[in-house]
């Protein structure tokens, strides 16, 4: 089986809510909410995929420094295995924008369990209520 490695992010505002990504149609697991992050290239760190994939998809620029390891997920999925480092973060630069059409949600740590999520990121939940 192929591992995947992919990497997210857990983008925390000054209220303390979490941001959460629609998956958009057309792609698997459309409609589940997620971390913002995505895969990681060859040659790219887990920290540069994020740091890349934060100004493709939300127009937002943040720096190795401000990424802060949070826990990872490892999750089998029918034809791969998902290794997904997880990062917090607190300080970017920019206004956060759907810009590959997805819908946002800004989240209290609490009700994160209420946005159907990939059975991947559903574990990260109490460590990161723990977090904040």
């Amino acid at each position: 089986m192929t591992t995947v490695l992919v990497t997210a992010v857990a983008l925390i505002d000054p209220d303390g809510r979490v941001l959460l990504a629609q998956r958009p149609p057309g792609k698997s697991m459309a409609g589940l909410w997620e971390f913002p992050g995505g895969k990681v290239e060859p040659g790219e760190t887990p920290e540069a995929a994020l740091i890349r994939e934060l100004d493709e998809e939300l127009g937002i620029q943040t720096w190795d420094s401000c990424l802060a390891p949070l826990t990872f997920a490892s999750h089998a999925y029918e034809s791969f295995h998902l290794l997904m480092p997880v990062f917090a973060c607190r300080k970017w630069r920019g206004i956060v924008q759907p810009r590959e059409g997805q819908q946002l949600a800004w989240v209290r740590a609490n009700d994160l369990r209420n946005y159907p999520m990939p059975p991947a990121d559903i574990p990260l939940i109490p460590a990161l209520q723990m977090w904040l």
